[in-house]
């Protein structure tokens, strides 16, 4: 199938690549995007650290059905999907393990004190949001323990026009789906509500799901420096758990599990000349039931709901010496579970940092610190600082350094099960983290080259002696990620200054090299799997008229398991109110595991269309 699929391609992309270019010599105009951080609020170009960003076109553009699938094209991130289009995924970035990258909603944590594997349960549909922020590295002074090895910030859209979507879809595995969105602004009150329902059969038994997502957001301006938000989401999924957990014989094959996620945030903001405030409150439900026979819930069932209570308030303040962010944030953990029992848990953050420029601004210094108070873990510091030497227009040299934290799950510490075996003894983990690069952001370019160095000891991995034994975790002596980190997102038309029919050119590149510890005795499930090389590339073009396509490509090599290669591509035609697509995943039908649990589907192929109804005020 291979040796058919490839020359296709290769000559269809070689035929469309002459299509002649729009005649359109219209300037483009790029707006710079600020980085939603909890404090401080820079500009990509102005930072002093590695940043990627997704943006809505990107996510249009690319045959992705959730935010799982469109970070695997990032470089540096490796996506280990059980189940597919968002079901469920661990997220590691530059070497780390499933629950060292911190996830938020507009700066709102996802982090789940249950387990790390429910992070990326997002309650939001693909339409909801606006961009992806990627902060690659130490990111503890900046949100607190768990940005381990870095964050990524999904941003939700804010729209100031009415009008209707209307997405459809359908494709082989009996996969539908169906959402609608509705935005209504009136005066300075923005109002924005979605409704979303996905679906399969599965590609393989007991891999079906159905997923339902509902999202509302409002924002209402008091005045030309205040304004309230406030964002209600909730999700529901359903989903067959072939092998998720446990081990690869037919004793795991009948798992089943149904998880509901819910996020309520209200926030006010105050900005002026000289000052910045933001003040907000926010709650995120989890509840996970847990089947380990579909078919007899009776047999074994563990029920887990989680509750987290979140109070913030963060200023900045602008001087001549500089911009100065401050902080403090409070949270109260609940999780009642028939498994894990009754845990609670209290967390104070305090932030401070200060950035300075000096020479007009070529240099840049922002050192910080997070100070936390745990209930049960007591306190830690984390320390940190950013540079940045601006060498020219849109060149800059940048390093930071800084220390990070992770605390236990409480399955980490408490679950038990025919499979696994919690380990209340578990220390947290930590790392000192360097980094060093160049960046290159000027019109229609973004670049980056950096070189990393994470140093971390007291690292938790699970692991066990046998195939027929628990999976239990404990602390190992420590582990040393060193890798080199590499991306270019080119936008021709941007930097042409005309409308060229090539759109968008992205390409990544990451290499690790780990110091594997001499104390992991046996099978390792998480800290071994990291990337030893990883390569990303896609483009976007227009093949003529209205009709454009897209070609995603990713090699992946992992230190353990084998390495693949796999091609999605996207052919879709875009009207002013609509637009029609097919696409297909993996269209070479490669074999292969993002885990050692959970082979991945095959070729898939599945179409749709998005219909914009507007209308006017």
């Amino acid at each position: 199938m291979r040796e058919k699929l490839l020359p296709i391609l290769m000559l269809f992309f070689t035929i469309s690549a002459s299509a002649q270019m729009n005649g359109d010599t219209t300037k483009v105009e790029i707006e710079e995007i600020i980085i939603q951080a909890n404090r401080l609020q820079l500009p990509v170009s102005e930072s002093s650290n590695t940043i990627n960003i997704i943006t809505r076109q990107q996510l249009e553009n690319t045959p992705v059905h959730s935010v799982s699938e469109a970070l695997q094209h990032v470089a540096g991130l490796d996506i280990r999907q059980r189940g597919v289009h968002g079901v469920q995924a661990d997220v590691s970035l530059r070497g780390g393990t499933f629950d060292q990258v911190l996830i938020l909603i507009n700066g709102v944590k996802m982090a789940d004190p249950q387990t790390g594997h429910h992070a990326m349960n997002l309650p939001l549909n693909m339409d909801n949001i606006e961009r992806i922020e990627i902060l690659k590295g130490p990111a503890a002074r900046i949100y607190g323990a768990n940005a381990f090895a870095g964050a990524i910030n999904i941003v939700t859209r804010t729209p100031d026009k009415a009008f209707v979507n209307i997405n459809l879809e359908g494709g082989q595995n009996s996969l539908g789906s169906v959402s609608v969105s509705a935005a209504l602004p009136k005066g300075d009150f923005n109002q924005y509500f979605s409704f979303g329902r996905h679906f399969s059969d599965g590609y393989r038994f007991n891999s079906d799901y159905d997923i339902s997502n509902y999202f509302y957001q409002a924002e209402y301006k008091i005045d030309a420096t205040q304004k309230l938000d406030m964002m209600g989401t909730f999700s529901e999924r359903e989903f067959g758990a072939n092998r998720f957990y446990g081990g690869t014989s037919e004793f795991w094959k009948d798992q089943y599990e149904e998880v509901q996620t819910s996020l309520f945030n209200i926030g006010h903001q105050k900005v002026s000349d000289k000052f910045a405030i933001k003040t907000r409150f926010n709650w995120r439900r989890n509840q996970d039931e847990y089947l380990l026979k579909r078919a007899e819930p009776t047999f074994y069932r563990n029920l887990h709901i989680s509750n987290v209570l979140t109070v913030e308030s963060h200023a900045d303040f602008y001087s001549k010496a500089g911009a100065t962010g401050v902080g403090v944030e409070l949270s109260s953990v609940y999780l009642r579970s028939n498994n894990l029992g009754k845990r609670d848990r209290r967390i104070a953050t305090l932030f401070l940092e200060h950035r300075a420029s000096f020479l007009n601004g070529k240099i840049d210094v922002t050192p910080g610190i997070a100070i936390s108070q745990y209930s049960d873990f007591g306190t830690h510091i984390f320390p940190g600082i950013d540079v940045g030497y601006k060498i020219s227009t849109g060149v800059k040299l940048f390093g930071n350094m800084g220390y990070t934290w992770r605390i236990p799950t409480f399955t980490d510490l408490f679950y038990e099960d025919a499979g696994n075996l919690g380990n209340e003894n578990l220390a947290p983990e930590s790392s000192l983290s360097y980094e060093f690069g160049v960046k290159y952001d000027a019109a229609g370019i973004r670049a980056n080259l950096s070189w990393f160095l994470r140093d971390g000891t007291d690292l938790i991995d699970w692991t066990k002696a046998a195939d027929t034994l628990q999976w239990q975790p404990n602390n190992i002596a420590g582990l040393t990620m060193m890798g080199i980190d590499a991306s270019l997102d080119f936008n021709p038309t941007a930097r042409l200054g005309k409308d060229f029919f090539v759109k968008n050119i992205r390409l990544g590149y990451t290499y690790i090299d780990a110091e594997v510890p001499e104390n992991i005795i046996g099978i390792s499930r998480y800290v071994l799997e990291n990337l030893n090389h990883q390569f990303t590339a896609g483009i976007d073009y227009r093949i003529g008229g209205n009709l454009y396509h897209n070609i995603s490509y990713r090699y992946v090599d992992r230190a353990t398991m084998d390495d693949y290669s796999l091609i999605d591509t996207k052919l879709y035609w875009k009207a002013k109110n609509y637009s029609i697509y097919l696409a297909a995943n993996n269209i070479l039908d490669v074999e292969y595991f993002e885990t050692n649990l959970v082979q991945m589907p095959g070729t898939w192929i599945y179409g749709g269309v998005k219909i914009r109804l507007d209308y006017s005020k």
